[in-house]
């Protein structure tokens, strides 16, 4: 498509001819060029961010002419094509595979035929294709497996097309009964041998102990992923594991060091070495647990690379050196791109945009002999990858031999760091110039920009949805379920032009049909329940999609309202009924972003607030609307019978907002581990970044000191209220 300006071309585009047929063009992409922030409000968008979303897209829309070129260019395009990029059928147990949504008709005559994921070539009715939502059997339908084949189409004209062809699952797989566990930011989680913050060796322990303990059925923890070395503001990395360098492999920071089996091989001089680096990580530990310092996660990684620098130089045994080359044989290209940008921001730092001419081209002749060049330090990476891919198998391994029913569940951020590993392989992939975010909304007057690079729908339809297929197979690989974060990205996402500010973006939408079904597949060969984070401004359906589909959304106690009430009666919204909560969800009392339990019925959040200057009303204001809400939910709890020992007691108050939990016909309960022990401090809060110390708390107790696992399991506050839930809500 040609997305270059005629200098010939006149006019702005601003008369209503000209807007009609751009705003034409744009739909024709899935560009929106108005929203609707509430029922009946309709905002229009900028020309300008039309424009440049576009193109983005590959789509010249900057003169009239520009945008008659590119629809000429599109119908063409459309006639000519035999079939779309992908076709996504759905399958379910006695009856064929059907097309959601019917397809463009074959012209006559037209032969199909499936070469499917195993190498059978199957023929095909053609039939099937054009079938919407009642099904129709062709010639080999019921040999149709699941997976991701290749569709080959032949027209008597002589035109042919393959495409991809993703037959997925009506649904995704259901839970094991109803399940309850914790929810842990895992860097927070310290044990007597952690190395100055949590990691995987504290996650297996925690698994097995509230498996046993309390017959808890998950854990879910923040995104894994990698970081970007020095990402962050000074150089330091950025701690947020919302923003990563890759969604695909896990960051080596999280390794127990003393786990990796060649550890204990260490003689001589690097024995005397490790000592020494372990004596320092004791005292980093001894910082946060005792000190009250914070968690440091570049000082626990340097500490940690010296010690695994140390490590490699011990020779795999034969077992161990075939498992390493099969994982590298099973990771392939991926890998292989993963570990060569990390080996070149060693050299040339962590931006890749900032590198050397070529090497900004993962496949340019140069990126190529830089990594001969460097292949001990790609291989370094890899042996990294490696090392923690068998720690995450074993803590899945450890909390489903202690009885749990679900295990992990792991997040996956909504999107990558722009200048980390996944921007530099996935170019072709992600939009550039862009970034997700959020439109304005009550929590956010002037929008968000998160700063990551959005998929782009073009691209992942072209490509059978590879990128996203491969990444979610990663995310899945140990896991029992998976939380999505930011779910509603699977139908629309709100692009931010780079240099604009967030409310001048606009909405983007991909093809939920497709999304949804490569989750379900990959899903279901993992044999893992999913999670979608659906709190917020979510688009009209979507949740009900995602219902259909067997996507659990996520549910907040606090945000859980009679709403239908409060129009008729603004202001009088009241505590949901438990019974009337949806059941498909994970119900919690608080996430990450939010206030802790301890914080809400305290009225603490609110004062760390005005500390930092984040109200948008005076405190006392403010104060009398948070006491009003929790004086409400604490007089429901009465009526319900959920509070016997009264209101006045914080413990009693925080065991009876779980008994309410249990009370909703919700399959998943997340307990917040802070929670259990009084803990006052949010992990995150929004709309800060130097002000408070995102990220980086240990948990602690109510009265601020951190306290570690160990201290953890001989709590007599949250033994009391796990009690509860392994006695009421689990099973």
């Amino acid at each position: 498509m040609n997305t270059g300006t005629d200098s010939k071309d006149k006019g702005d585009g601003r008369g209503a001819a000209g807007r009609a047929e751009r705003a034409r063009l744009a739909a024709l992409h899935g560009v929106a060029t108005s929203y609707e922030p509430a029922p009946g409000r309709t905002v229009e968008v900028s020309e300008d961010t039309v424009v440049a979303v576009l193109a983005a897209l590959g789509v010249d829309a900057s003169t009239p002419r520009a945008v008659q070129r590119a629809l000429a260019e599109g119908a063409l395009t459309e006639r000519q094509r035999l079939l779309p990029p992908t076709v996504v059928l759905r399958a379910a147990p006695g009856r064929p595979p059907r097309a959601a949504r019917p397809l463009p008709a074959l012209p006559e005559g037209s032969r199909l035929h499936v070469r499917t994921e195993d190498g059978r070539t199957l023929p095909w009715d053609g039939a099937a294709l054009r079938t919407g939502a009642d099904g129709a059997r062709g010639a080999h339908d019921g040999e149709l497996p699941l997976g991701r084949h290749l569709l080959h189409a032949h027209a008597p004209d002589g035109r042919t097309a393959a495409v991809p062809l993703i037959v997925a699952p009506e649904r995704l797989p259901a839970l094991p009964g109803r399940a309850h566990g914790f929810l842990v930011q895992l860097y927070s989680l310290l044990s007597a041998r952690s190395w100055g913050m949590g990691d995987l060796g504290d996650l297996a322990e925690l698994a097995a102990w509230s498996g046993r303990a309390f017959g808890a059925d998950f854990v879910q923890v923040n995104p894994l992923h990698a970081a970007v070395p020095g990402g962050g503001p000074g150089g330091s990395t950025d701690p947020s594991p919302y923003r990563p360098s890759s969604r695909r492999f896990p960051d080596p920071v999280h390794l127990r060091i003393e786990d990796v089996p060649e550890y204990a091989c260490l003689t001589g001089a690097a024995r005397r070495s490790a000592e020494r680096l372990l004596a320092r990580a004791t005292a980093l530990r001894e910082h946060v647990l005792r000190g009250g310092g914070l968690i440091d996660r570049d000082a626990v990684w340097e500490l940690k690379l010296r010690a695994l620098e140390l490590v490699r130089a011990v020779p795999l045994g034969p077992g161990r050196r075939a498992a390493y080359a099969a994982f590298l044989a099973e990771q392939g290209q991926a890998l292989d791109d993963h570990s060569t940008w990390c080996a070149l921001a060693e050299v040339h730092g962590p931006d890749w945009r900032a590198w050397p001419g070529a090497l900004k081209d993962p496949r340019s002749a140069r990126t190529a002999r830089a990594r001969a060049e460097l292949l001990d330090r790609v291989d370094f990476h890899c042996w990294l990858a490696w090392l923690t891919d068998q720690q995450l198998a074993a803590a899945q391994r450890a909390a489903r031999e202690a009885g749990m029913r679900v295990g992990l569940v792991h997040d996956l951020a909504v999107g990558v760091h722009p200048c980390g590993a996944d921007a530099w392989a996935q170019q072709d992939a992600l939009a550039a110039g862009m970034s997700v975010g959020a439109p304005p909304d009550a929590f956010s007057p002037h929008g968000q920009d998160w700063g990551l690079p959005p998929w782009r729908p073009d691209a992942l339809r072209a490509g059978g949805y590879g990128p996203y297929r491969d990444l979610l197979r990663a995310a899945l690989r140990h896991a029992g379920a998976l939380r999505v974060d930011h779910v509603m990205g699977l139908f629309r996402l709100w692009w931010v032009p780079e240099g604009s500010p967030p409310d001048r973006g606009t909405y983007v939408r991909y093809d939920p049909e497709a999304m949804l079904g490569v989750l379900a597949l990959e899903a279901h060969r993992a044999g893992a329940a999913v999670v979608g984070e659906d709190l917020g401004t979510v688009e009209p359906g979507v949740r009900e999609t995602l219902a259909e589909r067997g996507v659990l959304g996520t549910s907040v106690l606090w945000f859980e309202r009679d709403y239908a009430k409060e129009r008729a009666a603004p202001g009088r919204a009241e505590p949901l009924p438990p019974e009337r909560w949806r059941a498909d969800c994970l119900a919690t009392a608080t996430t990450h972003d939010l206030p802790s339990t301890a914080a809400r019925l305290s009225g603490e959040h609110v004062a760390l607030r005005h500390r930092l200057g984040l109200l948008a009303r005076p405190l006392a204001e403010e104060r009398r609307e948070d006491a009003r809400e929790v004086a409400q939910w604490l007089a429901f709890f009465g009526r319900l019978g959920l509070l016997p020992e009264g209101p006045s007691e914080e413990e009693a108050a925080v065991r009876a907002v779980h008994r309410y939990l249990l009370r909703t016909p919700a399959r998943m309960i997340g307990v917040w581990l802070p929670d259990t022990v009084g803990d006052r401090r949010p992990q995150n809060l929004p709309g800060t970044c130097d002000q408070y110390p995102n990220w980086r708390l240990p948990v602690a107790d109510a009265a601020g000191r951190p306290m570690a696992l160990e201290q953890l399991a001989a709590s007599p506050r949250l033994h009391a209220l796990m009690r509860l839930l392994a006695r009421d809500g689990a099973v």
